[in-house]
């Protein structure tokens, strides 16, 4: 399991490395799991190969047992988001409208966004079906 929380934390700091070092406008945590998820195709299609040369619990299923972990306790992370929030009541108060917009703006956005990557991942995974 250490060794599986070394690689995801490993990607999300080479993530951020390259975001900042670059100047990139996508956060480093995005960069950082599709580096992960890069690793994660590359040592199953070659499997054989990966099992040789990696560590076991990066080839036995010990990393994706570590992320749904990882997972499974998301909700402690939004502590200190809560707490942060608390701490600062009066920009709050004194924004809450315009926060409240920003964030049923960015939640419809995003839904959007899932649902057309949805109807085009099914597009190309299925040409002849309709969603």
């Amino acid at each position: 399991m250490i060794v599986s929380l070394t690689l995801i934390l490993l990607a999300q700091l080479v993530g951020e490395a390259l975001a900042r070092g670059a100047a990139l406008p996508v956060p480093g945590p995005v960069i950082g799991m599709a580096l992960l998820l890069l690793f994660m195709v590359v040592r199953d299609r070659w499997r054989g190969q990966a099992a040789r040369i990696l560590a076991a619990p990066l080839v036995d299923g010990t990393l994706e047992r570590s992320g749904k972990g990882l997972l499974a306790h998301l909700s402690l992370m939004f502590i200190p988001a809560g707490a942060g929030i608390v701490g600062r009541l009066d920009v709050l108060e004194a924004h809450g409208l315009a926060l409240a917009c920003v964030v049923v703006v960015s939640t419809l956005a995003t839904l959007t966004a899932t649902a057309l990557t949805f109807v085009a991942v099914k597009r190309w995974v299925a040409p002849g079906e309709r969603p």
